[in-house]
């Protein structure tokens, strides 16, 4: 069958498909991919929302009979795509193609990890034995052994790292429990496929793999398909650098102790050093104040005490090193664990020493109970275009957001993607009928004290309007916060704010409820979907410029200054129109969808940059007037 056959008018799915429509953009998109498949070539392709994009991929892939590795954002929408609609795909299709998921290491059950654990049942708090128990339970009964199938224990659980592996800890083929690793079988059926979903991160680290000369993760394939590419310029600088964190050194220490209880009672001052480490790094993570932040490296040259606890730390390091050969082949976990300091060790000094490298920032952010420091390369796009060389296969990147305006020269310079050929389609659906964009009149400046709260006067009288139903978007979590409390005071709604509980399960209430209010940053601005009357605002508190704090940013922005270019206009406000669209994304999801965008910077309209952003932007029917937007829910 051709690509019409089966996306057509009158093709298969129209025919067989419960809720699919012809659409014209999608069928396009298609024979945009088919023809790449099959005569090779990088195709860059930018679908507005509802054009389709997964179907308009996914047909001429299984159509192609080629080895391909389909790559998604997130490991939900890896799921999504795996669980969902390939099934639905293949199975109006007839489709023989052979699918396999895989995902990173610490998505699997590491049996031996667990029996450890479970060896040690005094180890764990109450909660934590609970959840090890219910994580023995269900090891008895998956097939796949993806924790993703145990939604009940939280993302961020503590038990997690006790029963997954990395691959600093995973014992290889010297695994007691080998026979029964879920990891090695995920592989092994990726091997097999005719078509695997990856996420970025799984194909980053591949890529980053191969480059230092140790295998590969990945099969090869004869095709790529980069779906929300828009995401992989920075999952890809973070893959192509080195870093060192805390919780890897107490990670490390608790390892090490417990193989030495195993192994190798009888050298105690073994213990000490275990201890030693483990306090140094607690001490290092205290050294860097309370507050969760990024900051350059400047701060710690300039700051003798964090020097000092640096030092430390890899001195200690180096004691457990040299006690760890001590006791060199005792047992697979205790050379495990000396193989993994003496890595950490030649990692910390390689970030400690490197700061003469102008094409690499050495920066350090720090978490609630963790610090991690990082040495990140400013550019990606020249290693990224080197390792697609490596392998000779077509590539498709495509997302709803690549380019600003009709121009992806931005996201073609991030991933180092000259020679790619770029189309776009525009979304199927009438914005000019379905959805407002209110940009108020009389707001202040951004920078101004009262700004956020002159925002929630704008939003009080829209989300009465519209009854709840309204995402309020904020470009920072300490605004998030003075509007959440501004707010609770000011209205009888159902407020859902995040960081009381996580974004799947507000998500859930704020559907369920019908008429919530949920207010977000960063992580919701992509990857939300959410259709029909329940999601009816979609209010953006200011144009989304990334901090200038950011000390990744910052190097780079430098790095363009000394090459003679214009960082706002090279970086910052490409960035800033594609962010824009991600947020005004959110609003209309499907054909029968309707709702307000509101903007509130003044900065769009009265800078001369408002016009990239503006043209940027969905095409929304446009008012100044907060009675159009009121009558607009009557």
């Amino acid at each position: 069958m051709e690509v019409a056959d089966v996306l057509g008018p009158q093709g298969l799915l129209a025919r067989s498909l419960e809720g699919f429509a012809y659409r014209p953009q999608q069928l396009a998109m298609a024979e945009a991919v088919a023809d790449h498949l099959a005569r090779g070539g990088t195709l860059i392709a930018e679908a507005g929302t509802g054009t389709g994009k997964t179907f308009a991929y996914l047909v001429p892939v299984l159509q192609s009979r080629q080895k391909v590795i389909i790559s998604t954002g997130t490991r939900n929408l890896q799921d999504q795509l795996f669980l969902r609609d390939l099934p639905r795909l293949r199975e109006a299709m007839a489709s023989p193609a052979r699918v396999a998921l895989l995902k990173g290491r610490a998505n699997y059950l590491c049996v031996h990890r667990m029996d450890m654990a479970l060896q040690d049942p005094r180890g764990h708090g109450r909660e934590s034995l609970r959840w090890l128990l219910k994580v023995r339970d269900w090891s008895a009964l998956t097939q796949r052994g993806d924790i993703a199938e145990l939604a009940d224990i939280p993302e961020d659980a503590p038990i997690w790292p006790q029963v997954t592996s990395t691959s600093e800890n995973c014992l290889g083929q010297e695994c007691p429990s080998l026979a029964r690793c879920h990891l090695v079988e995920a592989r092994r059926r990726a091997q097999e496929a005719d078509l695997v979903v990856v996420n970025h991160h799984l194909l980053c680290a591949d890529f980053a793999l191969k480059d230092e000369g140790f295998g590969q993760l990945l099969p090869d394939a004869d095709a790529f398909v980069i779906d929300e590419a828009h995401q992989l310029p920075g999952v890809a600088s973070s893959f192509f650098g080195t870093s060192v964190s805390t919780r890897q050194l107490l990670d490390l220490c608790r390892d090490a102790r417990l193989e030495y209880q195993r192994e190798a009672g009888d050298m105690p001052v073994l213990l000490e050093r275990v201890d030693q480490l483990a306090k140094s790094a607690r001490d290092l993570r205290l050294a860097f104040g309370q507050a969760v932040r990024r900051g350059s490296w400047r701060e710690i040259d300039t700051e003798p005490g964090l020097l000092a606890a640096l030092d430390d730390s890899r001195g200690r390091l180096g004691d457990l090193e040299q006690g760890l050969q001590a006791i060199e082949g005792r047992g697979q976990g205790v050379d495990a664990c000396l193989a993994r300091s003496a890595m950490l060790g030649s990692q910390l000094a390689e970030l400690l020493e490197s700061g003469t490298d102008s094409a690499q920032v050495r920066w350090f952010e720090t978490h609630q109970q963790s610090l991690r420091l990082h040495r990140t390369p400013l550019d990606v796009g020249e290693v990224f275009s080197a390792q697609m060389q490596c392998r000779p296969a077509a590539w498709v990147f495509t997302s709803a957001t690549l380019a600003v305006g009709d121009s992806f020269e931005h996201f073609q310079q991030q991933l180092g993607l000259a020679e790619a050929h770029s189309e776009q389609w525009e979304s199927p659906f009438n914005y000019a009928e379905q959805a407002l964009w209110f940009v108020p009149r009389g707001m202040p400046q951004p920078s101004d004290p009262g700004y956020t709260a002159a925002v929630v006067d704008l939003a009080l009288p829209i989300i009465t309007a519209s009854k709840g139903r309204a995402f309020l978007l904020f470009t920072s979590h300490r605004a998030l916060r003075e509007a959440a409390e501004q707010l609770a005071d000011r209205t009888e709604l159902t407020l859902l704010v995040q960081g009381e509980a996580p974004k799947n399960e507000l998500l859930n209430r704020f559907v369920d409820h019908g008429n919530a209010v949920l207010l977000g940053s960063a992580s919701f601005w992509e990857g939300v979907d959410v259709r029909g009357a329940a999601l009816s605002v979609v209010l953006i508190d200011k144009l989304p410029f990334a901090s200038p704090g950011d000390p990744v940013l910052q190097a780079r922005l430098d790095a363009i200054r000394r090459e003679g270019g214009n960082p706002f206009i090279q970086q910052q406000l490409p960035q800033a129109a594609i962010a824009l669209k991600q947020g005004a994304g959110r609003l209309i999801r499907d054909s029968g969808d309707r709702g307000v965008l509101v903007l509130c910077d003044p900065r769009l309209l009265r800078r001369g940059y408002g016009r990239v952003l503006v043209d940027a932007m969905p095409g929304f029917a446009r008012t100044r007037d907060l009675d159009q937007v009121l009558n607009f829910f009557e």
